[in-house]
């Protein structure tokens, strides 16, 4: 299965637990669709391993984290003045927000298998 805007990383601890982390950032005109891709993620989860999301050392399976930030940012015009060696800063209009989501997925190694090969991740470039 592809994802369109949730792009994993894959690492693993000494002890085997796995970490899937992945973060979207987008205008708000993609927001809908990046939660989309959360919800089928989780749904995912919750449906091929069910009743077994909790902590890993308290006997879990999978948990997550999840995320959100909404950012503006504005321009700004820098001048510096050679005589006195001083910055001056004029600030532009707020533009549109960015939304980003961070997704952490911890798992036992059966279940970052499952979710590696579910959705292709040893597959991505």
């Amino acid at each position: 299965m592809t994802l369109n805007y949730l792009h994993f990383d894959y690492g693993e601890d000494t002890e085997g637990v796995g970490t899937l982390e992945a973060m979207a950032s987008t205008w708000p005109e993609q927001v809908a669709a990046v939660q989309a891709e959360v919800a089928q993620v989780l749904d995912w989860a919750y449906a091929t391993f069910p009743d077994r999301r909790g902590p890993i050392e308290e006997g879990g399976d999978w948990d997550y984290d999840l995320q959100g930030m909404q950012e503006f940012t504005a321009p700004q015009t820098i001048r510096y003045d050679e005589v006195t060696r001083q910055f001056s800063v004029d600030l532009g209009p707020a533009g549109k927000p960015r939304h980003s989501v961070t997704v952490c997925i911890s798992g036992t190694a059966e279940f970052c298998l499952a979710f590696r090969q579910h959705f292709a991740l040893d597959e991505q470039a």
